[in-house]
């Protein structure tokens, strides 16, 4: 055991934060996922609706890196109400030469939070107007949170609006943004809250629609985090239909746990679908947004090769 590095979420989160520098790291992974050569089984989902919870499992295997990580999330979204966290979870760094143990990362889902996160930065870079200024988040929770900060690294934000199904949580999550140096409000109805974004981030674990077309504008960007579950849904099917340019995290992924699930469902697109994916628009072998007019639309259900990329960052850190 001497030679695997062990560490915890204590030790983690005083050396790692969410910053540009972490953006770049995921902005390359995705960028390297567009490349070939990559090797990332599909995730391996169980939702447990019983015990109002879910656990996956994630993985890639990226040529060039010493190591891969295999990633094990669990969710159970009562937890709160015994007093704990709803994520957890840890990360094991397999070694990409002899498949030993190289570390493990007790990290209780800090690091998924993270990388969530920078690659909800790295949608905007790449797909928000560069002068996108007002931000409207749906949800109220951690990943909430997190969105608008990496919002904040990646554009010129200058107002932010919160919606959440609990108006209270909203209310306290505007006044804790807003004592941060962002002006930011609660508004109870969700159309207004998007009306006059720029960028509408979606953060729930929604198995409804909380944004429909109707309420979407011209020049708007969307970035859809929640869906990360085959029952998942916060976008209506008539949203991607109504976007000038759709672009996946991994488009295997999005069609069986993403927004995209639900459009095919509806009958809007039909195989062979040729959308890119976030890494193709990084990679610059599709264009992103091309005019200020554009709706665009991010889909983005979460892949392993976040979870390698932050893995290999965190043994960088602290080699």
């Amino acid at each position: 055991m001497s030679d695997i590095t062990l560490l915890t979420e204590d030790q983690l989160r005083q050396r790692l934060d969410l910053d540009a520098r972490l953006i770049d790291v995921i902005e390359a992974a995705f960028a390297r996922l567009s490349g070939g050569g990559v090797v990332m089984p599909p995730v391996l989902s169980m939702h447990l609706p019983k015990v109002n919870g879910e656990v996956d499992i994630k993985t890639a295997y990226v040529p060039g890196l010493p190591g891969f990580a295999v990633k094990i999330s669990p969710g159970f979204f009562d937890n709160p109400g015994r007093g704990l966290p709803s994520t957890s979870g840890m990360m094991v760094v397999l070694s990409a030469e002899t498949g030993r143990v190289r570390a493990v990362l007790l990290d209780n889902g800090y690091l998924t939070d993270l990388r969530t996160a920078a690659a909800g930065g790295v949608a905007a870079r790449w797909l928000a107007r560069a002068d996108a200024s007002r931000a409207a988040i749906l949800g109220a929770g951690l990943q909430a949170r997190l969105q608008l900060r990496a919002l904040r690294l990646v554009r010129p934000l200058e107002s932010a609006v919160i919606w959440a199904r609990d108006p209270a949580k909203a209310q306290a999550m505007a006044g804790q943004i807003s004592a941060e140096g962002l002006p930011t409000r609660a508004e109870p109805d969700p159309r207004a809250a998007v009306v006059d974004a720029d960028i509408i981030v979606t953060t729930t674990p929604a198995t409804a629609p909380i944004l429909h077309a109707d309420w979407l504008r011209p020049g708007q960007h969307v970035t859809a985090m929640g869906s990360d579950q085959p029952g998942k849904n916060e976008l209506a099917p008539d949203c991607l239909g109504r976007a000038d340019l759709y672009v996946a995290d991994r488009l295997g992924q999005t069609q069986v746990m993403g927004e995209l699930r639900a459009a095919l469902a509806a009958g809007l697109f039909a195989p062979p679908l040729a959308f890119p994916e976030l890494g193709d628009i990084v990679a610059g072998r599709h264009p992103g947004r091309v005019s200020a007019r554009q709706i665009t639309i991010a889909d983005l259900t979460g892949t392993g090769i976040q979870d390698t990329a932050i893995a290999s960052h965190v043994l960088s850190i602290f080699a």
